[in-house]
């Protein structure tokens, strides 16, 4: 019988691209830099708000990142820790405390000065006044945060009540980035509106939710990270973020100069785009890659061997052929391959439906008149949370829902807006939800699956995993922690609590005129050596 696709999923393996740019920077060899000029990029979502320390999306970090600097960087390249804001640090052999010495000659961009006492209303402002509920992420890299100390003006000691190992990785993230003491005096719901003042090369110029946003150089720039191509201020003058959800609209734009760059470039629209001179530029994304990640409080979910064999009845490379193209891959665990500690677990979720046939009769699944599984009068049917903060996300789920009708298994797909996405996922109102998270490392598995933070699987204690999940924090050397990271990955799978599907990839589309637009180690983008050719 011939297989049937999707009227979305048909259009996109139609069109799925055969072959598409691969690099992490725009334009060719086109001269030295030229400052000046306005930038004008199309996000495929409205950011969500303006205050880098709420952000989650990309598309909202494309924006806010470029307000702000962090304490340390991430190199892209090798995952190392450089300066920025700190021109050193120290971790006591504990993991426990953290010292950042700051560099004598930064400020803010209403004048007032980087001090360690900035630092520490900073961390502070996230754990008392934004907390888990608006800066989840943020908090969760201050997990145990006891204080901060200014031990003089340029050196701030920030204190946890258990080893916290992952921290200095974290202190390199947009989400712990300083911001000046007027912003951060600010409750939550005031820091959304446009207004923040960070350190950064960039300044907001003007910000209407859910439409658009503009930066403006910051005049005198001078403290970049040690990532950075060059120093001094910013190349372009200005950016122009535009939000322009549907994606014919975007290719449209950027074909037609109306725009320089866009997000989320699909593969279908790359042969239009080279056409127009423009490219694709590609970069995966490192953490959690998309997965299932299943309610095991409720049946039919709570059967560990549903969960086994659901593992081995996704074919990922055909969810990657078919859907997305050669610039992505399939997910081999629950880490993303250019995540640090990243281990291979491909063997042990081998594309097998038979193997998946198998573990459901030995488990008493049987199948029904309609080809679907049947145990004590169950079906074996469960409903899938997702939302469409990924333009392929619905076309995936589609294909993975006529593999598992294959074994046996019926899937229900619901699509659900972001907000009532959160509150279902808060609520543990599901019985599968559907994402990715991105983080350049490890703990990402700690704040996914550990039972003390989100704990979407609604499990209970498994010792091997949890075990591993505190000694990495606890652990300085990185081949050492490193091994623990691994050692959690293996529980996380013989435990089927992920079941991954495709690494994520940010496809940006860039007109021949942008030059070194770059991804910064979590994938999201960096403007600060972006510059523009005549158009």
């Amino acid at each position: 019988m011939k297989r049937i696709l999707s009227p979305a999923l048909a259009l996109t393996a139609t069109l799925a691209i055969a072959a598409c740019a691969n690099t992490t920077e725009g334009g060719g060899d086109a001269g030295p830099p030229q400052p000046g000029g306005t930038l004008r990029y199309g996000l495929s979502q409205a950011p969500t708000c303006s205050d880098p320390a709420q952000a989650g999306t990309n598309q909202t970090l494309y924006v806010a990142r470029q307000i702000v600097d962090s304490l340390t960087d991430q190199d892209p390249a090798s995952g190392e820790i450089k300066p920025w804001l700190a021109t050193s640090w120290q971790v006591s052999p504990d993991a426990k405390t953290f010292t950042f010495h700051l560099r004598p000659d930064v400020t803010f961009s209403d004048g007032t000065p980087l001090t360690a006492t900035s630092v520490q209303k900073n961390f502070d402002a996230v754990v008392h006044t934004l907390t888990a509920a608006k800066a989840p992420l943020g908090a969760s890299y201050l997990s145990g945060y006891v204080g901060t100390t200014a031990i003089d003006p340029l050196t701030a000691e920030v204190r946890f009540d258990a080893p916290n190992a992952q921290f200095l990785q974290a202190s390199s993230t947009p989400q712990l980035g300083i911001l000046a003491d007027a912003t951060t005096a600010k409750p939550a719901e005031q820091r959304c509106l446009g207004d923040n003042i960070g350190s950064g090369p960039f300044v907001y110029a003007g910000y209407r939710q859910d439409a658009s946003a503009t930066l403006v150089k910051r005049p005198g720039y001078r403290w970049g990270s040690a990532v950075f191509a060059h120093s001094g201020e910013a190349y372009l003058d200005r950016i122009e973020f535009t939000v322009v959800p549907e994606a014919g609209v975007r290719t449209g734009s950027l074909s037609s100069n109306q725009l320089d760059a866009v997000s989320d470039a699909l593969p279908q629209d790359v042969p239009q785009l080279e056409a127009a001179g423009a490219k694709v530029q590609f970069d995966s994304n490192p953490g959690v890659p998309f997965g299932l990640q299943p309610n095991v409080s409720r049946a039919p979910l709570s059967d560990s061997a549903v969960r086994q064999a659901l593992l081995h009845a996704i074919d990922r490379k055909q969810l990657v052929d078919t859907v997305l193209g050669p610039q992505f891959l399939p997910a081999t665990g629950p880490l993303a391959s250019k995540t640090p500690g990243y281990v291979d677990l491909s063997k042990s979720i081998t594309y097998d439906p038979d193997q998946a046939r198998r573990l459901l009769d030995q488990a008493g699944w049987v199948p029904g008149g309609d080809g679907i599984r049947v145990k004590d009068g169950r079906r074996l049917s469960f409903g899938v949370l997702f939302g469409a903060q990924f333009a392929a996300n619905q076309a995936t789920l589609e294909l993975v829902q006529q593999q598992l009708r294959k074994v046996g298994v019926d899937i229900r797909l619901e699509l659900t807006p972001v907000a009532d996405y959160t509150a279902r996922q808060n609520s543990g109102d599901f019985d599968v939800t559907y994402f990715n998270t991105t983080r350049a490392d490890g703990d990402i598995l700690r704040t996914t699956f550990g039972r003390g933070q989100r704990n979407l699987n609604q499990r209970g204690p498994i010792p091997a995993l949890d075990q591993a999940l505190a000694d990495q924090l606890s652990t300085t050397d990185p081949a050492a922690r490193a091994g623990i990271i691994g050692q959690a990955q293996r529980s996380v799978i013989e435990n089927g609590l992920w079941l991954p599907t495709i690494e994520l990839s940010q496809a940006i589309g860039v007109s021949g005129a942008v030059h070194d637009l770059k991804f910064e180690a979590s994938a999201r983008l960096q403007f600060y050596d972006t510059w523009l050719s005549k158009r």
